[in-house]
């Protein structure tokens, strides 16, 4: 009875084994039949471009003994920059003046042995930024390398390095989106007709990364979340398209 059971187990065993290796051998011969009718192919699309807005970003403070005196003194050098910026081609919409922040100023006191005494208070610093928008490119570069007449009459100003974009963006996307879509059709066309396949439907499209870069920087400068170049006036905008088609 026990040699019946135990040979009733190994069959029973032996056809499940059979069984599975038949599903396995199934799928993955299934497997390979459905990923071999399919073409795919990734397109790109890249244009230069001039960014058409600039946006220059410069600080100035004032420091004195009292809050009063540091405010009047801010609020001079506030009109002494307004009166520059107007006086060389830039209008009043073009520029905002930014609040004041207001800080106190401390000196650190030694001992006679060199060793740290504490810190004394000195006065106060008043900070003001002003924010020039604007799409005379040109001009708001030279104000931003050239502030020596306003470091001349005492004004402490600190400039930043002007950003620049483009005012149709989404156009230029939109545009750059249908020719990479174009340039990934193409290919496939190419790799059906080379191998005697018929195109089916499209299965699958995705977009690429959008990338800014400044011109001429190479992918060096391109990042996995995508670039955006601020700080090129000149610029190259890239971005591909992945498309996936069946087979007839």
């Amino acid at each position: 009875m026990e040699k019946k059971s135990s040979w009733l187990t190994a069959l029973i065993i032996g056809i499940c084994i059979v069984v599975s290796c038949v599903a396995l051998a199934f799928g993955l011969s299934h497997f390979r039949a459905e990923s071999s009718h399919v073409i795919t192919a990734t397109g790109s699309a890249s244009v230069d471009f001039d960014a058409d807005i600039i946006i220059w970003r410069g600080s100035f403070s004032a420091t004195a003994f009292t809050s009063q005196e540091a405010y009047t003194k801010i609020k001079g050098d506030a009109d002494l920059v307004r009166n520059y910026l107007l006086n060389n081609g830039i209008t009043e919409d073009e520029v905002v003046f930014n609040s004041v922040d207001i800080g106190r100023t401390y000196d650190d006191r030694y001992d006679e042995n060199g060793n740290y005494a504490g810190s004394v208070e000195t006065g106060y610093q008043l900070t003001q930024s002003v924010t020039i928008t604007s799409s005379n490119m040109d001009t708001v570069e030279k104000i931003s390398r050239d502030i020596s007449s306003l470091l001349d009459q005492g004004v402490e100003l600190t400039s930043d390095s002007p950003e620049y974009y483009y005012s149709d963006m989404e156009a230029l996307k939109l545009d750059l989106i249908d020719k990479a879509s174009e340039n990934a059709k193409e290919r496939i066309d190419i790799v059906a007709k080379n191998t005697g396949a018929k195109l089916g439907k499209l299965n699958n499209s995705s977009l690429g990364v959008f990338q800014i870069t400044a011109k001429n920087s190479g992918t060096s400068s391109y990042s996995y979340d995508g670039a955006f170049d601020t700080s090129a006036r000149h610029k190259t905008a890239t971005i591909t398209v992945r498309l996936e088609y069946g087979l007839k």
